[in-house]
């Protein structure tokens, strides 16, 4: 494989070759394709598809989150994705930037909830010295278990007036982060719609806590390298690296390499990992001659 023909592979699998994501049906397919994607890209880069690249069909000067309020194919796109988020069709997770939704297809969601979110979903969040979650986390915590889904302005007009946005953000930020919360709805005057993972996806997170880590990182391992084609071990870090610690993903790639579910492809002077090729079936016997003589025939029963 070439350059120029891994880069070829990975614009047709991202949607970036002239055939944009348009329709419902189209988003669908195009996440379950490629498990993950960025709703906008990121500065420095992360090897992964773009939601706003498939549904430009192309990746010339795609706006950024910084500069998607000024540029309507960024507006779309979002839109094409909330209905995602409603049909319950994909998950957001807030890996990068709240403002820069990560997706997971639904059918891999329950690998990414196995390494992410909480083992017991529906145990109280308290806070405390050790606790991970503030109080403000937890007092919105209880308010969207009680009454969500429920958008962020009711939110903060039930949790106190005074209560500034970013305070706010914050509170949401901790409990999205440990998938104890999800987006599920969007509009410009309310804001997003919150609720608790467990109630929203009660199946997807029954599935998530029956697996282990290590079948989990495999599992997302393969697909991620599905999805691009090919990378080298310092983008698969960078990609998992607010997943799993770098140690543990190094040791999974190792892992599959050994069982030959990964292998190398070396691209220039670079030796990149990729899922290994489908092992060629055994040869099936030539059945268009059949034996005429004797010996060869099989012995008649009696």
């Amino acid at each position: 494989m070439t350059d120029s023909e891994l880069q070829q592979a990975r614009a047709e699998k991202w949607h970036l070759d002239g055939r944009p994501v348009h329709t419902i049906e189209e988003a669908r397919a195009f996440m379950e394709s490629v498990g993950f994607s960025l709703l906008y890209p990121l500065r420095p880069p992360v090897l992964a598809p773009t939601f706003v690249g498939a549904w430009v069909g192309a990746d010339d000067r795609l706006p950024t989150q910084q500069h998607a309020f000024a540029d309507p194919r960024a507006q779309n796109a979002k839109d094409l994705m909330v209905r995602l988020l409603r049909e319950r069709a994909a998950f957001e997770a807030n890996l990068y930037d709240e403002n820069n939704a990560f997706l997971i297809a639904a059918s891999v969601f329950p690998y990414f909830y196995a390494l992410v979110g909480e083992r017991n979903p529906k145990q109280v969040v308290k806070a405390g010295p050790r606790s991970e979650y503030s109080q403000l986390a937890c007092d919105a915590y209880e308010v969207i278990r009680r009454d969500g889904p429920v958008s962020k302005l009711k939110l903060g007009e039930t949790l106190g007036g005074s209560l500034s946005g970013a305070a706010l953000d914050r509170g949401l930020s901790e409990l999205w982060s440990r998938l104890r919360i999800t987006r599920v709805d969007y509009n410009a005057s309310d804001g997003a719609s919150w609720d608790v993972l467990y109630r929203w996806a009660p199946d997807a997170v029954r599935e998530g806590i029956s697996l282990s880590v290590g079948e989990a990182l495999t599992a997302l391992l393969s697909k991620y390298l599905d999805c691009v084609v090919a990378a080298d071990q310092s983008e698969i870090d960078t990609f998992f690296d607010k997943v799993v610690p770098r140690s543990r993903v190094k040791d999974a790639v190792k892992a599959l390499l050994a069982a030959r579910e990964l292998t190398f492809v070396h691209i220039g002077n670079r030796s990149l990992v990729q899922v290994s090729p489908p092992r060629n079936a055994a040869p099936q016997p030539d059945r268009t001659h059949r034996p005429t003589t004797k010996s060869a025939t099989a012995p008649r029963r009696s």
